[in-house]
């Protein structure tokens, strides 16, 4: 039987968002201030550019095509 498109999206996006779940727990093994040395702008920075991605492909899933009128 052939994979549905709900069930291939059910399928990928649950794995992808495991994915980025896992990275970002990784991501978080950098915090250890024992074991590695950084400053608040590069921690500013680091969220700012996930914030920005996140809001980004948000809007992928959300955003409503606008017409133009006059």
């Amino acid at each position: 039987m052939q994979e549905t498109r709900k069930e291939r999206f059910n399928r990928l996006a649950t794995s992808r968002t495991n994915e980025i779940i896992d990275r970002i727990r990784i991501l978080g093994n950098c915090s250890n201030k024992s074991t590695y040395e950084y400053s608040e702008a590069e921690i500013s920075k680091i969220f700012r550019a996930i914030d920005n991605e996140l809001r980004e492909t948000k809007k992928k899933f959300t955003s409503t095509k606008t017409k133009f009128t006059l």
